[in-house]
């Protein structure tokens, strides 16, 4: 009994002490919940889900809840409208009388009538392989994609779209539905007000999209998106962003024009690249900066120089970033540093489809360029091009404008992209549901994007002539850019493309593409030469194709080419010699 009393009473002397440390560990609790501690987002470690994307959203839910008989879509959108009276037109919805769309009075409600795309469309005619690029000749056409009479819808508050979501059935792959574009082109020109007479930049208006799958990302981008519930997308698109989507051609079915071509129109002032943007009274000069990635080994360093060395060649003074991980040294930092790179370290990420080892096994760490939001456009190149003329004027195209590949896909050798850390995430969650055609980042990507704009083909000139009788494989003379396919010149000897000693490359030789990049390598300082060294592994290499090409006697005759590049005889050992002239 005792010892019953000695306990209770120690019990309640520690009473008031656990209750202090019960809230003082509660208010520590609140505290901590109110900051967002984060890492460096380029060395965070990349995940196929994105819950930092999903659960803001989540808070919106209690919204659905509501003991009334609004429809949903209309809860998810009435704060927004501060109790005021809404235009709302409804798109691919067949009864507007429907309970779901019911707003009792609080909106007037608008059916929004168009004629529906032919079904003998396919994607492949929005987006074909081949189109007539000559200004000189015939000018290519798109389909036709029915539009509404927008002149008799203006002045909406709010836009209420059903979406198709299904393509066959296959989730794998990306969606290329006709019918989705047309309804989301319609949502499109009404939000931004296409056929009205006094348009305004400013004017806000909400999108709301019915459907598991949401609009699509190409047209309607994840930063505005400001509720999602369930099947339910809330967006507050900004004006000028998706004017300029509108303006692009439906499909690559024509090259995309880089500004509104209906000269009579305010949007193309905002347009214009050289124009400077105003914004809330302020003036505002677009950042923009050129982009690539190093990863996994060194092989591309030299490439990398040579592409910020043939940048600065033709005159453009934009940032030049270059994402780099832990394979790089810090030798060849330095180099790429003096080549006029601002580096960036990153942490790669693996390509879920691609096999170990695999030469595309890490591809995807391209997709960290998304991660530049410093940057409002940022032009992506792969180290294996080289830059002819300045490209400076194509930072004015939308997200994502690309050149071709083939059949319905772009090259994403080179590309215009808007970097955003929700499109950055949105691809991370993807990243294991959408197959990749080659397990690399171009097929997935192209599932990704299945809705860009082209280029044309000579701003990605691929360095490939299996269907050309040219048997000199002469490069033309007004490219952009040259994109080094097979061999790459840095991998051989100077004196003409070693593409030509192997049969199964020779659809990969030119020798003048070839003298093309050793001219901007001759421009280059010596210190930044010496990174294009060969080794005595590249040495050997090289000898042994020429001796293969001897033996085999092959037709083009390369292989009889006296090669008098003093490469040979200079290891890449001797390059650490010259890095101390760069302060290493």
């Amino acid at each position: 009994m005792q010892m019953a009393n000695k306990a209770s009473r120690s019990n309640s002397k520690h009473r008031p002490l656990i209750l202090s440390l019960f809230i003082i560990t509660f208010a520590l609790l609140i505290l901590s919940g109110s900051f967002n501690i984060t890492k460096d987002h380029f060395n965070a470690p990349s995940s196929p889900s994105s819950p930092a994307r999903t659960k803001p959203h989540l808070q919106h839910a209690h919204l659905v809840r509501k003991e009334t008989k609004l429809p949903i879509w209309y809860r998810l959108v009435e704060e927004e409208m501060k109790g005021k009276k809404v235009r709302v037109g409804f798109v691919n919805i067949d009864d507007i009388s429907d309970p779901e769309f019911a707003m009792k009075g609080l909106a007037k409600a608008v059916k929004v009538t168009f004629d529906c795309v032919s079904g003998n469309l396919t994607w492949k005619n929005f987006f074909p392989t081949w189109i007539n690029e000559d200004p000189k000749g015939r000018k290519p056409s798109c389909p036709d994609i029915p539009m509404p009479k927008f002149e008799d819808y203006h002045d909406l508050d709010v836009i209420v779209a059903k979406v198709p979501c299904e393509d066959g059935g296959d989730r794998r792959r990306g969606l290329r539905d006709v019918f989705r574009l047309q309804v989301n082109l319609v949502v499109a020109n009404l939000a931004v007000g296409t056929g009205r007479i006094n348009l305004d930049m400013n004017r806000k208006i909400y999108a709301v999209f019915l459907g598991s799958c949401g609009p699509m990302v190409e047209i309607f981008r994840c930063d505005d998106l400001v509720r999602h519930v369930g099947d339910y997308w809330v967006y507050k698109p900004e004006q000028g962003r998706l004017k300029q989507k509108v303006l692009m051609p439906v499909g690559s079915c024509q090259i995309a024009p880089a500004y509104a071509e209906n000269g009579k129109e305010r949007w193309r002032g905002y347009l214009l690249r050289s124009s400077l943007r105003k914004a809330n009274g302020t003036t505002y000069r677009p950042r923009e900066a050129y982009a690539t990635v190093l990863h996994s080994s060194e092989a591309y360093v030299c490439g990398a120089i040579s592409l910020a060395q043939s940048i600065r060649r033709t005159g453009s003074t934009k940032d030049l970033v270059l994402l780099a991980d832990d394979s790089i040294t810090s030798k060849s930092l330095a180099g790429l540093r003096a080549a006029g790179w601002k580096i960036r370290h990153m942490q790669r990420i693996r390509s879920p489809n691609a096999k170990k080892g695999a030469y595309n096994e890490w591809n995807f760490s391209k997709l960290r360029v998304w991660q530049l939001t410093q940057y409002d456009k940022v032009i992506f190149i792969d180290a294996d091009l080289l830059v002819l003329r300045n490209l400076d004027e194509f930072f004015v195209y939308p997200q994502l404008s690309a050149a071709p590949n083939n059949g319905v896909l772009f090259n994403s050798g080179i590309m215009v992209i808007e970097p955003s850390n929700c499109v950055f995430e949105d691809l991370m969650s993807k990243s294991f549901k959408l197959d990749s055609y080659n397990g690399g980042d171009q097929g997935f990507l192209n599932e990704f994007f299945t809705w860009w704009h082209r280029w044309p083909s000579r701003l990605n000139y691929l360095k490939i002539f299996e269907m050309r009788k040219d048997e000199e494989h002469t490069v033309p003379d007004n490219l952009y850019t040259m994109h080094f396919l097979g061999l790459k010149p840095w991998m051989c000897y100077r004196d003409y493309d070693c593409n030509w000693d192997k049969e199964s490359y020779h659809a990969f030789a030119s020798d003048s593409a070839n003298r093309l990049w050793w001219e901007v390598y001759d421009s280059m300082p010596r210190n930044l030469q010496s990174f294009c060294g060969l080794t005595e592994k590249m040495d050997f290499i090289i000898r042994k194709w020429r001796g293969i090409a001897k033996k085999a006697n092959l037709a083009n005759g390369h292989w009889k080419i006296n090669v008098t590049d003093s490469r040979r005889f200079i290891s890449l050992n001797k390059k650490h010699r010259n890095a101390r002239k760069l302060g290493i």
